[in-house]
């Protein structure tokens, strides 16, 4: 992608990304909060201070009553009810594995549905059910912030910021957009200069803000970007009261029409599991990594492609054997489906300007082009080592290793090393 990339989608390159991709294999280190931990992570703190972070951002969502392969939106567009599965084996049984099931339910809250609110009161809850499955829980951000922070002379803030969980177009724009305003927020709470620089980890279907976050602070002119201003305004504009999206919108106006990035500071993006659909505008960012877990299948060599053979897939998806299969299948056409008729016609007219894909067999289609590493920055395919380990409540088939207590010392390491050193 150039670097005006402009809100254009990603492409499903099948090519051999080359120099831009590093396979790596989990090397979990020492055990979680003990002195080497803490003492390794210290080191990887003063690495990421010396490079001018001093916030690390983890931005997230839950999986709990969500839709996480986006199978409501196959089933709106076709799916198997105008028999576009015929001919294809096993494609009953996939899209019947990519629907909702219990382990998406907590049976001690059965209210914790989206839209989530960004409160602790929420967080709790959510830290209650799950606790570090496909969750930045409490003792996560807690333990990260002080070994990062262990000597009062590399204080490093970290904050959870988790997000609606609406997962379409408009859910994904208004969470960019309040993403935006926290880190205007912050930026100002801790004194932050263009001298400095955000860490931002981005588990899963939260990649997707910060791709549109790129796209809206880039600091080309956009005549993309100002169309979808202004029809996000006017659609705002029709509720009886101002939603806070609102004001998060010309609190954006606002900073692009006073050139206010030149004085914020850089934001550095770590994917985890996020599935190719928008492309990244990396002038609008700093750094930009995406780390994936990928277990190669192939029998042609191409190890930077995951597998998508029916009916194997099926049978390979509960014991987690190729990785990551929500970042893998979660692609271009999947999606919820929106609240409200008023909603699902704002969200076809943002898809006509960000996803050139629709339909239930363009969706096959982008799914069987098994591409894991986006166009946009460095690609890090990692075996996480979680194969045949768990139910899916457990390891949601192969994406909830990325927010597990075991992985952090790790994944910190490795983006350190990459970013900083």
């Amino acid at each position: 992608m150039p670097e005006d990339n402009n809100f254009h989608h990603a492409k499903y390159s099948r090519s051999d990304p080359a120099n831009r991709v590093t396979y790596l294999t989990l090397e979990p280190g020492a055990a979680p909060f003990s002195p080497a931990w803490k003492e390794s992570l210290g080191v990887a703190g003063k690495t990421l201070h010396d490079s001018g972070v001093r916030l690390v951002l983890l931005l997230y969502g839950s999986y709990l009553g969500a839709d996480l392969f986006g199978a409501g939106r196959l089933d709106a567009v076709g799916g198997l009810k105008r028999g576009y599965s015929r001919g294809i084996p096993g494609l009953e049984s996939l899209l019947a594995m990519l629907r909702p099931g219990d382990y998406q339910k907590c049976r001690e809250d059965e209210t914790l549905t989206p839209p989530f609110a960004n409160d602790e009161a929420t967080k709790t809850r959510i830290d209650k059910c799950v606790k570090d499955h496909g969750n930045f829980s409490s003792e996560y951000q807690q333990g990260l912030q002080e070994a990062l922070s262990s000597s009062t002379l590399t204080p490093i803030t970290c904050v959870r910021h988790l997000w609606s969980s609406r997962h379409h177009h408009l859910g994904r724009m208004e969470g960019a957009l309040y993403l935006f305003h926290e880190l205007m927020r912050l930026q100002r709470e801790l004194h932050l200069t263009q001298d400095h620089r955000i860490l931002i980890l981005a588990h899963g279907h939260a990649g997707q803000l910060t791709a549109l976050l790129s796209n809206l602070l880039g600091p080309e002119e956009s005549f993309v970007r100002g169309d979808l201003i202004e029809a996000l305004g006017q659609f705002y504009g029709q509720s009886d009261s101002p939603p806070p999206a609102l004001t998060h919108l010309q609190e954006l106006d606002q900073f692009l029409a006073t050139n206010q990035n030149q004085s914020f500071p850089a934001l550095d993006v770590v994917t985890l599991g996020t599935a190719i659909r928008y492309g990244w505008n990396t002038s609008g960012i700093g750094k930009l990594l995406h780390l994936v877990n990928h277990r190669p299948l192939r029998s042609d060599g191409k190890r930077w492609l995951a597998k998508m053979d029916l009916p194997n897939i099926v049978m390979e998806m509960p014991a987690v054997m190729g990785g990551d299969y929500v970042q893998q299948l979660a692609v271009a056409s999947t999606d919820a489906v929106p609240a409200t008729p008023l909603q699902e016609e704002f969200n076809q007219t943002l898809q006509e300007n960000l996803e050139p894909y629709d339909g239930f067999e363009r969706w096959l289609e982008c799914a069987r082009r098994v591409t894991r590493c986006p166009n946009d920055g460095r690609c890090f395919l990692i075996d996480y080592q979680d194969a045949g380990e768990g139910s899916p409540a457990e390891h949601l088939y192969g994406h909830a290793c990325y927010t597990q207590l075991s992985t952090l010392l790790f994944q910190t390491r490795q983006i350190a090393k990459a970013f900083y050193s």
